[in-house]
């Protein structure tokens, strides 16, 4: 794959993980985003969730979600689509207009910097302390087994 199509699956992710008032915070230091023109939504319907029994077996349907989506559209012909877990329509709409401007070369640096990078680092932060409350609660089982 391409580096941008690397570059989008990695920002279209942590738009979608974000929640709206999250990605407006980091707005409020970006350029303005640029007027678009929605193309469908944002729309609220059900996805069906497949399975696999032990991961390779055959597929069978685990059960529905919600998911909300959105497709807008540029001046310049940019077109940003966005598929976000749950109801939250404002950020579906604010994921698919970042899509599409973050698509031209001249806009991406400057919401790279004030919007994506800053949701990478508050993600990352989120999970490392996560993962340091997760391990204060490890067992070391080690231990039992010497104290025989």
């Amino acid at each position: 794959m391409s580096p941008d199509i690397e570059a989008r699956r990695r920002w279209m992710g942590l738009l979608a993980r974000a929640g709206h008032d999250a990605i407006e915070a980091q707005l409020s230091a970006a350029p303005p985003l640029p007027p678009h023109a929605r193309l469908r939504g944002p729309e609220t319907g059900l996805v069906m969730l497949r399975g696999r029994a032990g991961g390779d077996g055959a597929a069978f349907n685990l059960s529905e979600m919600t998911v909300t989506r959105c497709a807008v559209s540029l001046a310049d012909g940019a077109v940003g689509h966005a598929y976000v877990a749950g109801r939250d329509q404002r950020q579906a709409e604010l994921a698919a207009v970042l899509d599409a401007a973050l698509q031209d070369p001249a806009r991406r640096p400057a919401l790279m910097a004030a919007v994506i990078e800053p949701l990478a680092a508050a993600e990352a932060e989120a999970r490392a302390a996560q993962s340091r409350k997760a391990a204060a609660t490890r067992v070391q089982f080690f231990t039992m087994a010497t104290m025989r």
